[in-house]
């Protein structure tokens, strides 16, 4: 009898081609995932909503408001930088409201009341907004 040649004959290359697509398909996924995670609970998150949280209030702000926001978690985000620098970590200048919780980063947002504007920042993540009388 006579062996027939077609699909059958290539089982072994039809095998590792099937491996080499579902490795590669695995790296790509784990790849993805570790980047999704990655960006979703960074310092960069943190400042882009706490510099927004921020530019809301002031938005709503009328004078003679005194306004606390907790960012105790951004403050933990880089304990070691925000201790050193946590005078800084937040300012307003030209209705932009800039937040930087670590050294490499930050995040500026802009606003439209133009209200004047005095905050403290404290070390343990707190932030008091003042707006002032006109």
């Amino acid at each position: 009898m006579k062996k027939i040649r077609g699909v059958f004959s290539k089982r072994g290359e039809i095998l590792a081609g099937n491996i080499i697509f579902i490795i590669l398909n695995l790296v790509f996924l784990t790849v993805l995932v570790l980047f999704i995670f990655r960006q979703g609970g960074g310092i960069s998150t943190l400042e882009e909503s706490y510099a927004k949280q921020i530019a809301l209030v002031l938005d709503s702000a009328r004078p003679g408001m005194e306004i606390l926001i907790d960012m105790k978690e951004g403050a933990e985000a880089d304990e070691e930088w925000f201790s050193k620098n946590y005078f800084s970590a937040v300012s307003v200048n030209d209705n932009m409201v800039r937040v930087i919780l670590s050294k490499d980063s930050g995040y500026s947002y802009s606003f439209f009341n133009d209200v004047r504007v005095k905050f403290d920042v404290y070390p343990e993540g707190k932030l008091l907004i003042f707006i002032e009388d006109e």
